[in-house]
């Protein structure tokens, strides 16, 4: 079956001085429509076995996520680029970032109250106490299931999640991805599968 499939990027640069004064930070976007393979799910169970279900549904969402890194990284060393290494404060941010999007219904960097995405990250992933501090982030969701090889690709596909992808900036990586059956909002009421990749630098 085809689904929509949606990627958006960007990429910050700010000390962690230019941080504290609200400077702006550069940002990139991009979208897309690419094929997907149709997600399905199972009928809804009784109540008492929701939990298992979740539970279920979180553990693949972590196995998404570590063959994302993983992804990247071959591409990266493909490239001649040292590897990225997990972040579980850039992991945070990015869960935390693909659950809001879907709960709430909207798919952007910045959150739905006009918070910069930068700032964002950064009650995750401090800046205070370094020279320098440096975030980029990649966005997608797809109607359809998707594994790692598919969202590595997409984002390859798109110059400015490339970028991303294969900048010596970064140091390290976080992916947060999020199941939601019926999300509303942006995505009408459709079965997605939002993935946020949160990189970062501090030095």
């Amino acid at each position: 079956m085809r689904g929509l499939a949606f990627v958006v990027a960007a990429v910050a640069l700010a000390s962690s001085f230019a941080a504290g004064r609200g400077d702006a930070a550069v940002a990139q976007s991009v979208e897309t429509l690419v094929r997907a393979e149709l997600k399905t799910t199972r009928a809804a169970a009784p109540a008492r076995s929701a939990r298992p279900q979740y539970n279920r549904a979180r553990s693949a969402m972590a196995v998404l996520e570590d063959a994302v890194v993983g992804r990247m990284n071959q591409v990266r060393r493909s490239h001649g680029l040292r590897p990225l290494r997990l972040n579980r404060r850039l992991r945070s941010a990015a869960l935390f970032h693909s659950r809001d999007m879907g709960r709430r219904g909207y798919f952007e960097h910045d959150s739905i109250s006009g918070t910069p995405f930068w700032r964002r990250i950064e009650r995750f992933y401090p800046s205070r106490g370094f020279r320098s501090w440096t975030v980029g982030e990649n966005l997608l969701w797809a109607s359809d299931r998707y594994d790692a090889a598919f969202a590595v690709r997409e984002w390859m596909e798109s110059p400015p999640h490339r970028e991303n992808i294969l900048s010596r900036e970064w140091r390290e990586v976080g992916i947060g991805a999020a199941f939601f059956a019926n999300a509303s909002g942006e995505y009408r009421g459709r079965a997605v599968t939002i993935m946020t990749a949160d990189f970062g630098a501090r030095r």
